[in-house]
């Protein structure tokens, strides 16, 4: 591997990230519905344009430091699928946006309608919803004032949308994705009947997205979101290999460790926590998995060991690299400031930027 970057780093397979990319968008685009993905997962602008050149209609983002990133990078529409708190610097940063992309912004809250009104009137607001996480969002039926208060403000509303992270355990993406769709078709028969606009319905998750296209797009009598937000589709991980949404072939990022002993008869590699993250599930099997052994796994992690039991064959020798998926793709990805796609130097220019 001469002239490769010194181990622990996280390595982009090109042509299988490729592969996602167009297996979820085709699939996507042949139901009819809009793809708007995720970018929180890879905070990379050129892998976004990717997603965008294969059919994507904007991105989403997490935090307004990750739109100035990609709206510093030419994205022009852009949406923070969070209910943001928005005092006045935030409201400073989010007009500065406006004046250069298309910004909306989550509320769930009367409160956080007044709160973008006073501080950021030029940005579109998204009605959040709480189809199951119970995380954020409100119900329904309670959209109807949020949605109220905004038109009342004078703001545009774009629609509504949910995070079903309740698929995220297994077996859950089926239901969770028809109360997704269940969800978000009642916060707009609610909305329609007080007389007021909900013009996208907007679902998100990658579990969700899988089972939302298995399922077809007027399955149990409810039509599909306009659009999904997924985002750990384009790499995979070990969770969504553990869920059954991807096949080990099918995880494009993993990160390149070196074998620095066999203490104790198992495999100790030089990657801990600090680069693949700290993230377990539940029903997580490990803190990480490998590809070429899909019955090793790291069963103790530290901020600079991962402790590997293989699968029962050889052990890999001392001084070998060995590829690891994690857990949480995301997460990882937000731990190191560059990813090596085929080799090549990729910066993760929206890294840290959690405000």
């Amino acid at each position: 591997m001469s002239g490769a970057p010194a181990t622990p780093y996280l390595a982009v397979d090109g042509e299988r990230l490729a592969r996602n990319l167009a297996r979820m968008h085709g699939a996507a685009a042949d139901l009819g519905v809009r793809l708007r993905p995720h970018t929180k997962t890879h905070k990379s602008p050129v892998l976004a344009r990717l997603q965008l050149e294969a059919g994507a209609q904007g991105i989403t983002v997490a935090t307004v430091g990750e739109a100035e990133v990609f709206v510093a990078a030419g994205f022009d529409d852009v949406l923070v699928a969070y209910p943001l708190f928005v005092d006045a610097e935030r409201g400073r940063r989010l007009r500065v946006l406006a004046e250069r992309a298309r910004i909306t912004v989550g509320v769930d809250s009367v409160e956080g309608v007044r709160r973008v009104a006073a501080h950021a009137p030029d940005v579109a607001v998204h009605v959040e919803l709480d189809s199951g996480h119970h995380r954020t969002g409100v119900l329904p039926h309670e959209a109807v004032a949020v949605v109220g208060a905004a038109v009342e403000a004078g703001l545009e509303v774009a629609g509504v949308f949910t995070f079903p992270g309740h698929s995220y355990a297994p077996g859950a993406g089926p239901s969770a994705a028809v109360a997704e769709a269940e969800t978000l078709a009642a916060a707009a028969d609610a909305l329609a009947a007080a007389g007021l606009p909900c013009p996208v319905r907007s679902g998100g998750s990658t579990p969700s997205l899988g089972a939302s296209l298995a399922r077809g797009p007027e399955a149990a009598g409810t039509a599909l979101p306009d659009e999904l937000r997924p985002g750990v589709y384009l790499f995979g991980d070990a969770q969504q290999w553990e869920l059954g949404h991807h096949e080990p072939e099918d995880v494009a990022l993993t990160c390149v460790a070196t074998v620095v002993s066999h203490a104790g008869g198992r495999v100790v590699l030089d990657a801990g926590s600090k680069v693949l993250g700290a993230d377990r599930a539940p029903h997580a099997t490990g803190w990480g998995r490998l590809p070429a052994d899909p019955d090793a796994r790291v069963v103790l992690l530290s901020e600079h060991h991962a402790v590997v039991e293989t699968g029962g064959g050889p052990l890999p020798a001392v001084g070998s690299r060995v590829e690891v998926a994690p857990n949480h793709v995301c997460a990882a990805v937000n731990l190191v400031d560059t990813l090596w796609v085929d080799g090549a130097p990729l910066a993760v220019e929206a890294r840290g930027r959690n405000s």
